[in-house]
Parts: C-alpha cells; sequence; structure tokens
C-alpha cells in the first residue's frame, strides 16, 4: 500500500472514531431519533442525484436501511442520548464482528475456523469486562442498547455480503434514504412533536456543523474513500485499520469530551480489539452449501463490509 494509501486509510479511521465524540456533542442539539433521521437525511441529498442509479435490487437497500439505519443507529443514538460515553460506544460497536461470524455461519454457511472462535471468546470476554465497568459507573441498559445495536450491524453486514453492492458509495447512499422516514415517525412519536421543533428552531451552527460532519464527512467521505481503497487493495491489507476506530474514539473523547479511560476500559478493550483481530482477520471455512448463495465479492470476503457511521457510528 503506498504511503498515500496508508495515509488515507488512518484518516477513514479517524473520522469514523471521532464520529463518536460528533454525535455526542449533537446529542445536546437534538433528541436522538431525530438527529439520526437528519443524519440520513443530509447523507442522501443532494448525494441520491449524484451516485446514479441502485446498482442492487430494492429489496436489499430496504432491508439494509431499516436495519442499519433505523434499528442499529437509531439504538446507538438512543443509547448515548440515555448515559452511554462515547469513547465506549465506539470500543462496544466492534462486537459486531462476533455478531457477523455468528450470523454468517447461520445463514452463509460460513463456518469459523478455530482461531476465530478463539477470538470470539475473547472479544466476548473483553464486553464482559466492559459490563463490568460500565454496570459500576454508568447506566447498564444503555450499554445494552448499544449491543443490541452491534447485533443490528452484524445482520446487515449479511444482508450486505448476500446483496454483494458493485458500488460501496452508492449503496450507501441509497440506503441512507430509507431511515429517514421511520426514524422521523419513531421521533414524533416518542420524542414529541414539541421537542423536535424547538430543537429545529435552536439549530445554531454547532449543531449543523454536527449534522454535516455525521452525513457528510463520516459517511458520506468515509464509505468513499474506504470503497475507494477496497478497488484497490486486497480487503485483508484495509480491514485492520478498522481497529483503529475505538483507538481514536476513546482518545477523542477523552480530549474533547473530558471522558476517563479506567483501567478496566483499558483491559476490555485489549480483549475486544485483540478478539475482533483474530475473528476477522482469519478466513472463515467454507460450507458445502456456500456455491447455493454464490461466491463473496472480494471487497466483502473475510470481514464485515466497510462501516456505516458510522461509522459508521
Amino acid at each position: 500500500m503506498r504511503p498515500s494509501h496508508l495515509l488515507l486509510a488512518v484518516l477513514v479511521a479517524a473520522v469514523w472514531g471521532v464520529n463518536f465524540t460528533v454525535i455526542e456533542i449533537g446529542l445536546d442539539h437534538f433528541p436522538p431519533l431525530l438527529f439520526s433521521a437528519l443524519r440520513f437525511l443530509a447523507a442522501a441529498l443532494p448525494a441520491v442525484f449524484l451516485v446514479g442509479r441502485p446498482k442492487v435490487a430494492w429489496k436489499w437497500i430496504a432491508a439494509v436501511g431499516l436495519v442499519l439505519g433505523v434499528a442499529k443507529f437509531g439504538l446507538v443514538f438512543v443509547g448515548m442520548d440515555a448515559g452511554m460515553l462515547a469513547g465506549l460506544s465506539s470500543l462496544v460497536l466492534q462486537i459486531q464482528a462476533v455478531f457477523t461470524a455468528v450470523i454468517a455461519a447461520a445463514v452463509l454457511r460460513e463456518r469459523p475456523s478455530r482461531v476465530q472462535a478463539l477470538g470470539m471468546l475473547v472479544a466476548l470476554a473483553g464486553i464482559g469486562v466492559a459490563a463490568i465497568d460500565e454496570g459500576a459507573s454508568g447506566p447498564l441498559g444503555a450499554f445494552l442498547m448499544v449491543i443490541g445495536a452491534a447485533a443490528a450491524w452484524g445482520v446487515s453486514n449479511v444482508l450486505t455480503r448476500k446483496a454483494s453492492p458493485p458500488d460501496a458509495l452508492n449503496f450507501m447512499v441509497w440506503v441512507s434514504t430509507v431511515p429517514v422516514l421511520p426514524l422521523l415517525a419513531l421521533s414524533l412519536l416518542t420524542e414529541g412533536p414539541a421537542e423536535d421543533l424547538a430543537a429545529l428552531r435552536a439549530l445554531d451552527w454547532q449543531g449543523t456543523g454536527t449534522i454535516l460532519f455525521v452525513a457528510w464527512v463520516s459517511t458520506v467521505f468515509g464509505f468513499g474513500a474506504w470503497g475507494w481503497l477496497l478497488r484497490r487493495h486486497p480487503a485483508s491489507t484495509v480491514a485492520p485499520f478498522s481497529l483503529l476506530v475505538p483507538v481514536f474514539g476513546m482518545s477523542s473523547a477523552a480530549l474533547f469530551l473530558g471522558e476517563s479511560v479506567t483501567p478496566l476500559r483499558w483491559g476490555a478493550a485489549a480483549l475486544l480489539v485483540g478478539g475482533v483481530a483474530l475473528t476477522t482477520l482469519t478466513p472463515a471455512r467454507r460450507g458445502r452449501t456456500r456455491e447455493a448463495t454464490g461466491p463473496a465479492r472480494p471487497e466483502f470476503a473475510g470481514r464485515p463490509p466497510a462501516r456505516a457511521e458510522e461509522s459508521v457510528g
């Protein structure tokens, strides 16, 4: 990988990590579900008019949009609003790799190797340590919401594998059109029109900046750059850089939000990142029925698809 490509990969990981801090700041300006809806609206417009027609069937766009956009990001934003720390969220979400491997084993007949199984156990141990730390210092319910978001992310990863989109940016932009109305409806039902209108009326430069960052920088730039790298390098070369996301996430949260990183949290980070590395960087064994689903596209083989906000935190 050229030095410029290496720097781009690190930059994307940094953007996705810092995105959690930006989300935390944005939650001071918007109710969580409204914020998530605005994020996807800004990611879809005007990009949807620039990326061309969808390159996969609408059923995959709708399925990924609902699972990733509504379930995953809805739970992340609500969980963080309920007290889940930004840095810890960037770390805990990495357990999606374990959910992805388990679901892929059931749906795609991609049986985990012994090394992958060991990686899953190590990652789960990291989640256990993080849960102990969060249970002692923060709301456990918010922690469980982010775990649920990671599970939804795992489902969306497998759906994306099945869809095999040839253009990651085109796919993500069209996926971003799906969650807007469901999230707005959920926001009106649970957060109330009065709270939503008050947030929109009080919109200032900082609130606008958070929406533009999570939509354009984290989603559009992040996915576009990640897809560009995957078209030029093997997935096994690009994928390890995603392990830097919680490093940047926890560091930026400590720097800009004053979040402390306890010894237990460092231990959880070491276990989780190490376990995810074993899980995602080791190829799964193909089952006998794999041919029925068709070969995985190179850019998705052996790893979850490029992060959705993102990144996709």
